[in-house]
């Protein structure tokens, strides 16, 4: 009879064992004179072996272990009570735990390059989950202006174009942060300055938001079209200016650009309109 102890599915947590019965005979008479096995694991501090299985079945499933663990096991055999029988002792690792979307966010947010490639490399989790904040890796990335990062990204497949719950693309979130050198890399990877939010807001709109003088400037020179309207209000970028901040470095920029002064938005203010009105409430606020 083959003593051997085969291993089969190995996981995290659990280790699949098979050996051999006797010549696959049936079983006849009674059940002390059939062939029992017992399965027994080894305790690596005592070295020392206890029972985890017996029966007449010819496999089991070892449950409950730890991740990334070395295992030892042997088969004990039983025949009419009495003759008994070791096979060689096996060892065995368990795996390491299963890659996911938290651990690919993780890396993200550590800027860890060499975590991200591992997680990506295991091909366990998609390059563009979700965390709990509706935010996609890339979109992380691009917010923190971690650019080898989103390169990395980009390079295992990871959407430019995908949105949150908002409707920003990861250009959008690079934009409203500043970050020159990752808005670059984006725009050389496809993304377009035509794209729009949930409200139509578009790269521009952002840029302008957050009020990020070279990104501006960039995205002009790039050919980004200065008099693009939003779907609420109607505001071109220059509105946003006049409306919010009073930004007079943005504005101005917009102006040499050939943002137009006189364009009305949903409710018939132009842009000199729109700064007296916030010119007014900030005096107003200063009393």
């Amino acid at each position: 009879m083959d003593l051997t102890l085969v291993i089969g599915k190995v996981t995290h947590h659990s280790i699949e064992l098979s050996w051999m019965n006797e010549e696959n005979k049936p079983r006849n008479g009674p059940p002390e004179r059939w062939t029992r096995f017992s399965v027994e694991q080894m305790d690596p501090k005592t070295h020392t072996y206890s029972t985890v299985y017996i029966g007449y079945s010819t496999h089991h499933l070892v449950e409950g272990l730890e991740s990334s663990t070395s295992y030892n096991f042997r088969l004990r055999v039983t025949r009419a009570s009495v003759e008994c029988s070791l096979s060689p002792v096996v060892s065995v690792f368990t795996t390491r735990v299963p890659f996911s979307g938290k651990n690919l966010h993780q890396a993200v947010n550590r800027e860890d390059e060499e975590e991200l490639t591992t997680v990506l490399q295991s091909g366990m989790v998609d390059v563009d989950v979700y965390d709990k904040m509706g935010f996609t890796p890339l979109m992380v990335a691009a917010q923190k202006g971690f650019t080898s990062l989103v390169d990395i990204l980009v390079k295992h497949g990871a959407d430019i174009n995908k949105r949150d719950s908002t409707g920003k693309d990861s250009l959008m979130q690079a934009c409203f942060a500043g970050h020159l050198n990752t808005v670059k890399y984006l725009r050389n990877c496809g993304s377009t300055w035509q794209s729009g939010d949930t409200d139509g807001c578009t790269p521009l709109h952002w840029a302008v938001d957050g009020g990020h003088l070279p990104v501006i400037t960039y995205m002009i020179q790039d050919g980004c079209e200065v008099d693009v309207m939003d779907k609420v209000s109607l505001w071109t970028p220059l509105m946003c200016v006049s409306a919010i901040s009073g930004n007079a470095a943005v504005a101005s920029i917009l102006l040499q650009a050939g943002a137009d002064v006189n364009i009305r938005d949903k409710a018939g203010k132009t842009p000199l309109m729109q700064s007296s009105l916030t010119t007014d409430k900030k005096q107003k606020q200063k009393k």
